[in-house]
Formats: structure tokens, C-alpha cells, sequence
């Protein structure tokens, strides 16, 4: 039975990645500064910024799944989110390649293309915004998804360890579809994000299956699901909010997600199969 350790376990997305992974037969340990509400797994109250802690709760592992992070632009002190989010990052990535672990997941985001958090109404350059898009974010949060990537490609170059950066869309957990009739047609609403969401259970595949695959090196790959959020067509979405923008990548004709995810199914073989369509009445 092979260990992951996944950090972040008690948060929004943790339980669902935790259950994935227990779910096909993986020894789990859960790192974070909570105990979860609801135990899946052993837990361990850690501080990331601190290296020798973190060498101590991944030593004997054979991968590490990092969730754990200040989730949002603003919630913090620039400096404070800036400094935690690259700092235990690099600190998850500097001490598994120095165990020798040859696997490692890391949460980026789609904010680190800018339009997220953007206080200039920045607007997508084209749709679908894929993983080439340019990047422009504003804010710390954002760039410490940035270089947290950078952080990556520094460690495969001298370690070789696998590490897969997830830019992970707006996910919604199970109870959260009670929240959508709220917003489903209303074009201003969830505009920054593109429109965009992700199942927790669908994110959760695409973190074991980045652990899973061989020979991946370092990537980074959208995950968010085929569909957008919104009870509106994406073309009249972008019509009504980004009517500038004229620049389409793909056909669109229904209400095809504008946060690419062509690349994660790709590499991963990933499908995100949960539909907002089949938890909400219309």
C-alpha cells in the first residue's frame, strides 16, 4: 500500500481528495493546522513554514498531495499570503525531493491568470483561457501560484521528482449546488472566474491520477469541469460581459466551460463526470 500525504486534508477540498485516494486503497495521512470536523484519516497539526516539520510528516511517504494554503486573495495581509502559500510550498517540494519522494501535486489556480482578483476589470484575452494563456495577476495570492510553479520546475531540474501544478477552478462541494439558483442567470455574476466551477469530487480524480501517471516531468493543467456554471449560453455570456473580446479558440454553441480543461484530460486521462444540470432543479 503506497502513502500519500496530503496537506490541507481539513479544508473545503481536502475531504473529498482524502476520501479519492482511500477510496483506491492508499495509506493516508492528512497534514494541516485543524483536526477536520469529520476524521477520514489519521491527522497531524503541522506548520508548514517550518522546514523540519515538514521533512518530519513526510518522511516514509511515496507521494504528497499539497492542498494546503490561504485560499484567496485578500483574506490576509498581501505579504502574509504571499510569504505562506510560496513558503510551505517550497518547503513541500524542497524537503520530498530531498526524502527522494518522486511524486508531488501541487494547488495552483485560475487566478494566477489575473482575472480573478484583477481590480482593472481585466478581461480574458480568448476563450477558452487554456494553459497558454498569459498571466497578469495583481495580486500576492496569485503570483504566489506563480511561483510556486516556478518552484516546481526548480525541483524537477535538480531532483527529477514529478510534480504536477493543478490550476484549480472555483470547486464546489456537494452541499454548495443548493447555492446556484442564485446566480445561474444572472450574466455579472461569477464573470472573473469565467463562469467556471469544478466538482470537489472530480478535482479530487484529477489529484490521484496526477499521482498515478508516469513520466509527466512538470506540468501544469486546468482543472475545471465541461460546463460552465451559468443557465446562459457561453456565447451570449461573453456577448453580455467581455463583448470585446472576439477571439474563440473553440466552437461554441451551448454552454461549453471557458476555462479550458482539454489539456488535464490529455495527460491525465481525467473526465470530470458531476454536472451542477443534475443537482439543481431548473
Amino acid at each position: 500500500m503506497k502513502k500519500v500525504v496530503i496537506t490541507g486534508g481539513s479544508g473545503l477540498l481536502g475531504p473529498s481528495v482524502i476520501e479519492e485516494f482511500l477510496q483506491h486503497g492508499y495509506d493516508v495521512l492528512n497534514v494541516d493546522q485543524k483536526i477536520p470536523e469529520n476524521p477520514l484519516c489519521e491527522t497531524i497539526i503541522a506548520d508548514l513554514n517550518n522546514l523540519g516539520e515538514v521533512y518530519d510528516v513526510l518522511t516514509g511517504a511515496d507521494a504528497v498531495v499539497h492542498l494546503a494554503a490561504i485560499p484567496r486573495a485578500y483574506m490576509f495581509p498581501a505579504d502574509v499570503t504571499f510569504r505562506n502559500n510560496a513558503m510551505s510550498t517550497y518547503n513541500i517540494l524542497e524537503a520530498a525531493g530531498t526524502l527522494g519522494i518522486k511524486k508531488a501535486v501541487i494547488t495552483s489556480s485560475e487566478s494566477s491568470y489575473g482575472i480573478v482578483f484583477s481590480k482593472r476589470d481585466l478581461k480574458p484575452q480568448y476563450v477558452p483561457v487554456d494553459e497558454d494563456h498569459p498571466r497578469f495577476p495583481e495580486d500576492s495570492y496569485g503570483l504566489s501560484k506563480i511561483v510556486n510553479e516556478q518552484t516546481a520546475e526548480m525541483i524537477n531540474n535538480r531532483t527529477g521528482m514529478q510534480v504536477v501544478s493543478l490550476r484549480v477552478g472555483n470547486v464546489i462541494a456537494p452541499h454548495m449546488y443548493k447555492n446556484f439558483p442564485g446566480f445561474i442567470h444572472e450574466p455579472e455574476e461569477r464573470k472573473t472566474i469565467m463562469w467556471s466551477y469544478i466538482d470537489a469530487r472530480d478535482a479530487a480524480s484529477a489529484y490521484r491520477l496526477s499521482v498515478e501517471k508516469d513520466n509527466l516531468g512538470v506540468v501544469a493543467l486546468n482543472v475545471g469541469a465541461d460546463n460552465s456554471s451559468m443557465d446562459i449560453k457561453s456565447r451570449d455570456l461573453m456577448a453580455q460581459v467581455y463583448p470585446d473580446v472576439t477571439d474563440f479558440r473553440e466552437t461554441l454553441s451551448g454552454y461549453e466551460t471557458l476555462f479550458s480543461n482539454k489539456k488535464a484530460k490529455e495527460v491525465l486521462g481525467w473526465q470530470p463526470v458531476h454536472n451542477w444540470r443534475d443537482y439543481v432543479k431548473l
